[in-house]
């Protein structure tokens, strides 16, 4: 009984020792981070920018451009364009400025939009918050690894973009297959950056031109939508008033050609992109122009296909 006694008494002292250790720890418990922010940005190799995450009213062009930012050894680098995304620059992308980090102020010096302050917070493991405190507006950034960054999620996701990355798209290929129909005439298509975002033109000029100088006959909106059960199968609809509208099914063979399915006809087009823009600094006109147009937009959900594929492969 006494040899219980004991035991018991020496248990409660360890629990009561235990308790009070902890309770010091609590107390001395010290928020700040274990790591500098340069060894904070420099822990993943790509920082998804999630453009839908983003809180305030400000707009910082940059970041607006940018699907994905990298922070190494100084320089940012930014994936700013589909078209090439996972290969250009190994998957960094190109270099867009330089950066200072201390504490955890991020200072970033851009080509073209020039000086940027962030404080930084780290909001998880992989998510940190850059917040501008002259527009007060933060961006939320999503740390991966190239050899785990799902690149054509982020391809298929933003086929939007895809499409106004070429001054225009020249039909190349029609089907032997599939009925005589309105669309047959239609050699060229311009997806536009900017404005509202969903405008296109067309034009029914003879092949071989050059993209610029091509007539567009005709301007209207157009809407990008998903296939249930196909990520890499989108529909493509253009809005033309005179003969209503005409609906596809969009495949993208690779980066610089496309095919167009018109289900209604059963005829499939091919065309290839014409006039790359790279959204970067360039010391002519036009680049620069398509720089500060190309910016990319809070989206609510994308349009779904009215209908389901109806295409027999």
């Amino acid at each position: 009984m006494k040899t219980i006694k004991l035991l018991l008494t020496f248990a409660l002292t360890a629990t009561l020792f235990t308790s009070c250790y902890t309770e010091v720890v609590i107390d001395d418990y010290d928020n700040t981070p274990q790591i500098s922010l340069n060894q904070l940005l420099g822990s993943y190799e790509l920082w998804y920018v999630d453009i839908n995450a983003t809180k305030g009213y400000g707009e910082t062009p940059f970041l607006q451009k940018a699907f994905t930012m990298s922070f190494k050894n100084g320089s940012v680098y930014a994936n700013n364009n589909i078209v090439g995304l996972g290969s250009t620059g190994n998957g960094f992308g190109i270099k867009v400025g330089t950066y200072d980090a201390y504490d955890m102020i991020l200072d970033v010096y851009h080509v073209i939009d020039g000086f940027e302050t962030y404080d930084i917070y780290q909001i998880d493991n992989n998510t940190i918050e850059l917040y501008n405190p002259n527009n007060d507006t933060s961006y939320f950034l999503d740390g991966y690894q190239r050899s785990n960054f799902d690149y054509d999620f982020v391809f298929y996701d933003n086929i939007h973009y895809f499409l106004q990355e070429y001054n225009g798209w020249e039909k190349v290929y029609t089907s032997n297959y599939g009925a005589i129909n309105e669309f047959d005439n239609e050699n060229y298509l311009q997806f536009l950056a900017g404005g509202n975002d969903s405008e296109f033109k067309s034009s029914q000029d003879g092949n071989g031109k050059n993209i610029n100088n091509v007539y567009w006959d005709y301007t209207g909106l157009y809407g990008v939508g998903n296939v249930t059960g196909n990520n890499k199968l989108k529909t493509l609809t253009l809005d033309y008033d005179y003969f209503d509208n005409e609906y596809f099914e969009l495949s993208v063979i690779n980066d610089g050609k496309i095919e167009l399915y018109h289900p209604a006809s059963g005829t499939a087009y091919e065309f290839v992109g014409k006039g790359y823009i790279q959204f970067m600094k360039t010391t002519d006109t036009k680049g620069k122009t398509a720089t500060t147009e190309k910016l990319r937009k809070y989206r609510k959900d994308k349009v779904e296909n009215p209908r389901e594929s109806t295409r027999v492969l």
